[in-house]
């Protein structure tokens, strides 16, 4: 059954019934009883059967009226009435379909939009919303939604439009279920949006209208984002500048690409209180593409939001070159001026009897700290001495005398020389009452404090390396009597251990002498293969007394570890070099952990550092829970010189001494750090894997005690070079009571003489490096000339690459550190004796 409503809608979700069949029924039923009345008593019993079995089929024929909807409350109908009206007479067509298209529900919008006059010739959506591939690939979409009881919302152009209305239409097709007592029907609605679109393409098109008179306009225009990210450059000043306006699509353009530095930092250096709306008019030089400046003039605008940062500019640029297009027709003085003013590399700003800053340039703005706003020159600068009474007397027409060096406001440590001229009362209209001329010396005062520190140093290590050779040649003779004395005591004499401990204490002595030969960089090198657990077991009593009584001391050692080949003294240095920086970086207390392990090539990896190579360590970690390092302070911390301590808490050399003594020892240094949680040092010793040389060194070591003691007794001529007497007749005694024949010599003019006194049969020259007159290196360089065959042992408290780069390449000779003992003298010279 079909049926069209008042409204011209299709409605098949109702079947209509008839109430006549009721009134019939009923009024059959009244009839019957009236003429039970007149019937007699026999004939009445069948007559009520019948009508009882009669009124059973009207009752079930009535429920099954109401389950179809013939009959119903009339509450309901009237809301359904009411929806109805309010559906038929939308302004969107409206579909509702069940199972597959079949349409039980269309209003008269629809209709329309079909161009259907019935039932028959109506279309569902499908079917109507045909054309395009797009617009195939929109329904496919929809049709899938309904089938899934999805909501979904889709547009389409059709080409005509619906029902032939215009040449093009734009539809929004929406599907949602709708849920019915049996089942789940799909509501479609479809609604013209073509006036909508026409209205964007209209406004699209005036936009784009706007924008091409804006993009050709005889001036142009730029706006740059508080980060310096430009948003947009019309095609007038992109032409100016020779810039593709393509390369946006690839990231954009930067300030820096377009303006000097000059400028630059004159756009970024305004400030303005929340809400402030800034314009100012500056001429200044941008950067053409190939790196040509043009000299244009900025009307800058900056609006300040709420927070005070500063949102996009909009900035009319005028061209202020001669003869071009746009040009502003400014006088070419002004031109040269504006641009000479702004390109000094001199800082330039002038200010009234206040000293509040009316005018400034750009070097003036890049002398101003990240995020300060000065308003008067006072506020440039972190301590004004000197210059109230500088500003009085330019003020009062007098000259500023001499320049101000100040240290500029901020934590950067920066700092500029200031020079403060008068400004005649005619010149000064605005108010302007002196010019203010600055340069900036920040970097030439680090210059000249490196240079101090670095002279101050040098100087430290001179004295340092001076007095370490004074002190080794005391400490020889102490060393050398002490010997003698114990040579001719018996242990069970009561001066023997007097002069042991003379003996003991003059080998401190030389370990502290070789602590200042290393602070100098003149040490000797003496490498060997130690075991780094024992290294840390003697130095746990020292570490402790380092770190004071709020630090605690954790000293962790790993199992089995592996030997490293490395001078004791410098390794001994680096662990309490570690321990003091972590002792001063907790100064109300912590935990200073050490800790030693083993890491196999395979774990290198694992530490994240690109400049370890893969082989096997022993890693050396100190680490501390003190305030950190900062960031920017991590690739500077082994520089030398550099120090986070206060003047004269310091010298800034402890960690680059660190670094050199792990880099010598053929090891890696690497630091991590957290603010506030503490830092680490990763120290990384290679393995030492013994040769075979080093394995028949360490047996025959070891059965050294078996065998008797070696004869240090010898034959020969000898010629003592030294220019200490104690310590040249000590050594001359030695070499004597071992049976040798000695010259002495207090220079090397005196030894080149005795040399030549006995014809050059010397067997062997034991020299002095350091002496006056003439030193060791020139010593052997003129006794090769008379005979190259000499042999030379040098004795030395410096090391042997101090003075080998004064030798020829390729000179062979011995080395003798200072202190040594009787027994190493005589070693020595025997061995060079052959």
């Amino acid at each position: 059954m079909s049926g069209t409503t008042a409204t011209n809608t299709i409605d098949r979700s109702d079947k209509p019934g008839h109430i006549g069949i009721i009134l019939f029924v009923a009024a059959l039923l009244v009839g019957a009883a009236i003429a039970l009345g007149f019937l007699a008593n026999e004939w009445a019993q069948p007559l009520i059967l019948g009508l009882l079995a009669l009124l059973s089929v009207v009752g079930v024929f009535g429920l099954f009226a109401f389950a179809i909807g013939l009959v119903q409350f009339s509450g309901r109908a009237a809301r359904n009435d009411l929806t109805k009206a309010v559906v038929d007479g939308a302004d969107d067509g409206i579909v509702v379909t069940e199972s597959e298209n079949e349409i039980v529900y269309a209003n008269e919008a629809y209709l329309a939009l079909a161009g259907a006059t019935g039932a028959n010739d109506l279309k569902p959506v499908g079917r109507l919303l045909t054309g395009r591939a797009d617009v195939s690939e929109a329904i496919y979409r929809l049709a899938t939604a309904a089938r899934e009881h999805r909501r979904l919302v889709e547009e389409v152009r059709l080409e005509p439009a619906l029902n032939g209305r215009s040449e093009v239409g734009w539809y929004r097709v929406r599907v949602s279920p709708v849920r019915r007592e049996t089942s789940t029907a799909t509501l479609w609605s479809v609604a013209d949006i073509t006036p909508d679109r026409e209205r964007q393409e209209n406004a699209f098109q005036e936009l784009q209208h706007a924008i091409d008179y804006l993009d050709h306009a005889p001036a142009g225009f730029i706006s740059i984002d508080a980060d310096g990210e430009i948003s947009y450059l019309n095609a007038t000043l992109s032409g100016w500048l020779d810039f593709d306006l393509a390369r946006f699509g690839s990231g954009g353009l930067h300030l820096d690409d377009v303006c000097t530095p000059s400028a630059a930092a004159l756009l970024q250096a305004i400030r303005g209180q929340p809400g402030d709306v800034r314009v100012e008019v500056l001429d200044v030089d941008l950067k053409r593409r190939n790196g040509a400046p043009l000299p244009v003039r900025l009307h800058h605008q900056v609006a300040f939001g709420q927070d005070g940062r500063a949102g996009p500019s909009r900035t009319l640029v005028l061209n202020r070159t001669a003869g071009e297009a746009g040009s502003d027709g400014g006088s070419d003085a002004e031109v040269r001026f504006a641009r000479f003013f702004h390109s000094t590399p001199m800082a330039i700003a002038t200010i009234d009897e206040t000293g509040a800053i009316l005018h400034s340039n750009a070097a003036f703005a890049r002398l101003i700290p990240a995020g300060l706003r000065p308003q008067t020159i006072h506020d440039l600068v972190a301590s004004g001495a000197g210059l109230d009474a500088a500003l009085a007397e330019v003020v009062a027409g007098r000259s500023g005398g001499a320049p101000l060096d100040l240290a500029l406001a901020g934590e950067d440590g920066r700092s500029a020389k200031l020079y403060l001229t008068p400004v005649a009362g005619t010149e000064g209209g605005d108010g302007e009452r002196a010019i203010v001329y600055a340069l900036e010396t920040t970097a030439e005062r680090k210059l000249r404090d490196n240079m101090d520190q670095a002279g101050k140093m040098q100087a430290v290590g001179q004295l340092a390396g001076g007095i370490a050779h004074d002190f080794n040649n005391v400490l020889q003779v102490i060393i050398n009597a002490s010997e003698f004395l114990l040579a001719s005591h018996r242990p069970t004499d009561p001066s023997f251990p007097d002069i042991m401990q003379i003996k003991q204490n003059a080998y401190r002595a030389a370990a502290l002498v070789r602590q200042l030969l290393a602070f100098s960089r003149r040490q000797t090198l003496r490498p060997q293969v130690l075991e780094l657990g024992e290294v840390l077991s003697d130095l746990s009593l020292m570490l402790k007394r380092v770190v004071a009584d709020k630090v605690t001391l954790d000293v962790r050692q790993g199992r089995d570890l592996w030997p490293v080949k490395a001078d004791l003294g410098q390794l001994e240095q680096v662990i309490v070099n570690l321990a003091v920086n972590a002792r001063d970086a907790m100064p109300d207390g912590g935990k200073l952990a050490v800790r030693t392990r083993n890491v196999t090539r395979e774990d290198c990896a694992s530490f994240g550092q690109d400049a370890l190579p893969a082989d096997d360590y022993v890693l050396l970690e100190v680490e501390d829970s003190g305030t950190g390092i900062p960031q920017e302070y991590l690739d500077k911390i082994f520089e030398p010189f550099f120090t986070t301590k206060e003047v004269g808490k310091g010298t800034g050399l402890g960690l680059s001494m660190v670094y050199g003594i792990v880099k010598q020892t053929g090891g890696y240094v690497f630091v991590d750090s957290t603010i506030g949680k503490g830092t680490n040092f990763r120290i990384f010793l290679p393995r030492h894997v013994p040769s075979q040389e080093d394995i028949a060194a360490e047996a025959a070591a070891k059965e050294a005690p078996k065998k008797l003691a070696a004869d240090h007794t010898g034959a020969g001529v000898i010629l003592l070079v030294e220019d200490e007497d104690a310590v040249r007749a000590l050594n001359a005694r030695m070499l004597v009571s071992r049976g040798y024949t000695v010259h002495e010599a207090a220079s090397g003019v005196e030894a080149l003489d005795l040399f030549l006194q006995n014809d050059g049969k010397i067997d062997l020259v034991v020299s002095d490096v350091v002496m006056p007159e003439m030193d060791g290196p020139t010593l052997l360089g003129e006794l090769r000339k008379r005979n190259p065959d000499t042999k030379v042992v040098f004795v030395s408290g410096y090391a042997e690459e101090a003075f080998r780069k004064n030798l020829p390449e390729g000179e062979e000779f011995h080395f003798l550190p200072k202190p040594f003992t009787m027994k190493q003298l005589v070693e020595t010279v025997k061995a060079a004796m052959g």
